[in-house]
């Protein structure tokens, strides 16, 4: 179904444009379409499905490894550490000229790639590697904080770098060319061989850590490679695409839904659920106001909300036969 769904898709975000929705045949005639089509709609159909894969992969990921429902991709203090490094670079091209040449060569891609890299390494360092899991997280979180709140300072100390900020923190897939396309799907593929290949230390992990030990799982260092995976699909997807709101949280539960499996499947189902949830975003952020765009990040934001809140309620158990 997944498979199927995001082939029906492509095809539509092929077809889909700010003219409206045009046919194949139609397309195949037209050498304008047919350069519109290759140069521009299907670098970045294929992108946003490349996008979303990535960050359910690594909400599966994250969801195992901290053995909690709510984890998402940007648990360790990616996405803070992106904005900033965003943030940063604007700043420092606007502001310092004899910076601007590698500021330019690196741009705001190999800047967000970083600051997501750097905040991962921050977050390690401070809960002392990946032993204890509960540190880990309260590391992430202390870490998303502090750089948020650096990324708010340099904002008041230069307010106009607020509206170039504004494409990257509500997410968009507009400029992902053939380059960050192909770089997403391969990072892709090394992701899921080895999310693939480390799933059986996250089923022993969801039966206890004294559990997966007892089995005789080598959990440290496995633990450390889903970490190094989990931040390498996290930072490549956010680089390209800025921040994405609840796919990686979604997707799993989405799939978690439908079948039951073990981590090797789960991780992915959720990886093709991302990647679908994100191209029916784009291509439904398209089409709504067209010819204008609206910020795929508002759309997963809006849907994947009602989505968890309905899930939730329906989830909340209810106490017959108790009276006021």
């Amino acid at each position: 179904m997944l498979v199927v769904s995001s082939l029906l898709l492509l095809a539509l975000g092929v077809c889909l444009g700010s003219s409206g929705l045009q046919s194949l045949p139609s397309i195949a005639v037209d050498a304008l379409a047919q350069q519109i089509v290759w140069d521009i709609r299907l670098p970045r159909t294929a992108g946003a499905w490349a996008a979303g894969a990535l960050l359910g992969l690594a909400g599966a990921v994250a969801q195992g490894l901290f053995r909690n429902p709510l984890a998402d991709p940007y648990l360790l203090g990616s996405a803070a550490g992106a904005s900033l490094g965003v943030c940063m670079a604007l700043a420092l091209m606007g502001g310092a000229s004899a910076a601007a040449p590698w500021l330019l060569t690196l741009g705001t891609t190999g800047a967000a790639f970083l600051g997501a890299t750097a905040a991962v390494l921050l977050t390690l360092a401070l809960a002392r590697g990946v032993h204890h899991t509960l540190r880990l997280l309260l590391a992430g979180v202390v870490v998303g904080v502090v750089l948020g709140a650096a990324n708010s300072l340099v904002l008041m100390v230069q307010p106009q770098l607020m509206q170039a900020m504004q494409g990257f923190m509500l997410g968009s897939t507009a400029l992902v060319g053939w380059g960050p396309c192909m770089l997403m799907l391969g990072t892709w593929c090394i992701c899921m061989v080895s999310a693939w290949a480390l799933s059986p230390v996250l089923d022993g992990l969801s039966l206890g850590e004294h559990t997966a030990l007892s089995l005789g799982l080598p959990v440290a260092p496995m633990r450390i490679a889903l970490v190094l995976v989990l931040a390498l699909a996290t930072a490549t997807a956010v680089a390209h695409t800025g921040l994405i709101a609840f796919v990686g949280l979604a997707a799993p539960h989405l799939v978690r839904a439908m079948v039951r499996s073990g981590h090797a499947y789960l991780v992915l189902l959720s990886s093709l659920m991302g990647g679908v949830l994100l191209l029916a975003a784009d291509l439904l952020a398209r089409s709504l106001l067209a010819p204008e765009e609206l910020p795929v990040g508002v759309l997963t934001a809006v849907l994947g909300g009602g989505y968890l809140l309905w899930l939730m309620r329906q989830q909340t158990p209810v106490r017959a036969g108790v009276k006021a």
